[in-house]
């Protein structure tokens, strides 16, 4: 049953603080292969790099520490340290079945509105896969997959759904960078959003559990390409 409109929680984009950006930034030349494992993170270097102060720096490398990208060492500073595949396909499995228990409680429990939100941005998704920019694609998509679990009116879920993607994000953003990917992507969208649409949980469960192994095995043969 469809609760009523004016319960629905929509997500709200802040803007990205100065730290958020720089996590970005230093997770992506990770990933890339720009900074290699066991690469030392020197905090004077880093911000004098991206021409900020040394707070933002220690932030985001404590935030890169928490994602697994990067080993705090007492004493010693900070280093690059990837996820062994192994702990990362794990990653991946744990975050295919936290968003199939959104994709499939959204297709239950999304309101009118939240159905219409989710259209909207599966639309400015097409729109971005014909201009072929991965960078604003990656940012709608994480507003598309972020209106999903808030359409699963679980809190909870939402909340933990969201901590391990950003645990995961630089290896999902990586991926977007593969040819042909942006395509791939949404059709497997698309996928997700017609069983929403008609109210089919198990489909929409089955389609986004699809959806984050197609990903995690995208990232994968980006990795194995560099």
């Amino acid at each position: 049953m469809q609760r009523h409109a004016a319960t629905a929680r929509k997500p709200v984009a802040a803007p990205r603080t100065r730290t958020e950006t720089l996590r970005l930034q230093i997770a992506d030349e990770i990933v890339s292969g720009v900074l290699a494992p066991g690469t030392p993170l020197d905090e004077q270097e880093l911000a004098a790099r991206f021409g900020v102060s040394r707070t933002p720096v220690r932030e985001a490398i404590r935030q890169l520490s928490a994602s697994g990208l990067v080993s705090v060492r007492p004493h010693r500073g900070a280093v690059v340290a990837l996820p062994t595949p192994a702990q990362l396909n794990d990653m991946f499995e744990a975050m295919a079945e936290l968003e199939a228990l959104c994709a499939g409680l959204a297709a239950r429990n999304m309101t009118v509105a939240d159905r219409r939100g989710l259209e909207a941005l599966h639309d400015d998704l097409r729109l971005l896969v014909h201009e072929g920019n991965p960078t604003r694609y990656h940012e709608k998509n994480e507003a598309f997959h972020a209106a999903i679990y808030s359409g699963s009116h679980n809190g909870y879920l939402a909340e933990l759904t969201l901590m391990t993607r950003t645990r995961v994000a630089p290896f999902r953003r990586a991926q977007f960078r593969a040819t042909g990917r942006l395509g791939g992507s949404y059709q497997e969208h698309d996928l997700i959003v017609q069983a929403i649409l008609r109210g089919d949980q198990q489909g929409a469960g089955e389609a986004m559990r699809a959806h984050i192994g197609i990903v995690r095995d995208a990232f994968r043969s980006y990795a194995e390409m560099r």
